[in-house]
């Protein structure tokens, strides 16, 4: 079975399941990208923060200033969350409505010819699959760039935080 077929016999549940993943992969690739470039230029970010930070700041502003500056890096991160969640709740609306389809032919044609009942049968295991292939990547990314995130504003704390008592002794 090539591509083409994969994608008729899916029908438009597979076009929408293609449609999340380049969405997906585009904002995966796109934060991954940031991210990076935010590890790169860590130095410059931190004397960013460290000149809105008032004189003798505690580490509770420190982790303030951090949030707020993390959260900007956040955006589009839900997204792929919710790609991850609902990509198999659409494998699975396809998979019922291939068995309903499989159902209903059978109720029309009988049992008489099992291509009828295939198509349907064929339907509900591409629908599935496909939300599989779309869900797996995405929730690997997800909790990926997350802990991505979470390792860079602990280290990016603790760097201001210690450039603060610095200043402070």
């Amino acid at each position: 079975m090539n591509l083409h077929q994969f994608i008729d016999q899916g029908g438009v549940i597979i076009l929408i399941l293609i449609a999340m993943l380049g969405f997906g992969l585009i904002i995966m690739l796109w934060k991954f990208l940031i991210l990076l470039s935010f590890m790169m230029k860590k130095k410059d970010r931190c004397k960013d923060c460290i000149e809105v930070l008032p004189q003798n700041s505690d580490i509770s502003m420190v982790e303030l200033v951090v949030h707020e500056k993390m959260h900007s890096l956040e955006r589009g991160l839900e997204s792929v969350k919710i790609i991850a969640t609902i990509s198999p709740l659409l494998g699975l609306l396809g998979t019922v409505i291939g068995i309903y389809t499989a159902f209903v032919s059978i109720s029309v044609h009988g049992l008489g010819d099992p291509s009828f009942f295939a198509d349907g049968i064929s339907m509900a295991m591409i629908t599935t699959i496909a939300g599989l292939i779309v869900a797996i990547p995405h929730y690997v990314g997800y909790n990926y760039l997350v802990a991505m995130m979470d390792k860079l504003e602990l280290s990016f704390t603790q760097e201001i935080y210690t450039y603060v008592k610095l200043q402070d002794a």
